[in-house]
Formats: structure tokens, C-alpha cells, sequence
């Protein structure tokens, strides 16, 4: 239940979809996440790291090992996601009986 309430914290789980594709400092992650504050963000860089989840690095921040595991975890999400909203698209267009 831990890692749920971890990733259940507002944009925890944003930050690491970002950081999906490569490191990324601090101001670029604000950048991609419109609306984050920086003291939210600061706070969710400390609890991933010490979760083991992200590390600091050269260039900001990166998934470890384990980050980088759940990165695939988050790619089946999305695909899953993809195919949802297409499920929901089709339901909307179908012609409802009156």
C-alpha cells in the first residue's frame, strides 16, 4: 500500500512520466507540468528519491532501476488508456434507442 499512496500524492505519478524519457532538472519539469508549484515539486523529488524510485543526476533527475521498471508498467497504462477512449468514443457515436 505504500507505493499506492506514494503515487496517489497530486503529480507524483506526472513527474515520472516525464522523467520516462531522460533526465530532466527541476525547471524543466515545471515547464512540462503546467501548474505545479515548485515547493510541490521539490517535495515529490524528495519523497521519490528516498522511495529509490528517481535519483539525482548530472542533469537533474532520472529514473533508477526501479523507476525505470515502472516506466513500462506506465506504457501498458497508457496503451490500455488509448484503447478506453476509443471504447468511449464509439459508445458516444452509436445512435442511442428512443
Amino acid at each position: 500500500m505504500a507505493a499506492l499512496d506514494l503515487f496517489g500524492r497530486r503529480w507524483a505519478l506526472r513527474i515520472l512520466w516525464e522523467l520516462r524519457a531522460g533526465p530532466l532538472g527541476a525547471r524543466a519539469l515545471l515547464a512540462r507540468c503546467e501548474g505545479l508549484s515548485s515547493s510541490v515539486l521539490y517535495q515529490r523529488l524528495r519523497e521519490l528519491t528516498s522511495s529509490g524510485i528517481i535519483a539525482p543526476s548530472a542533469d537533474g533527475y532520472e529514473l533508477t532501476r526501479l523507476g525505470t521498471e515502472l516506466s513500462g508498467a506506465f506504457r501498458r497504462l497508457d496503451e490500455w488508456a488509448v484503447t478506453w477512449a476509443q471504447e468511449l468514443e464509439r459508445n458516444e457515436q452509436e445512435p442511442t434507442e428512443t
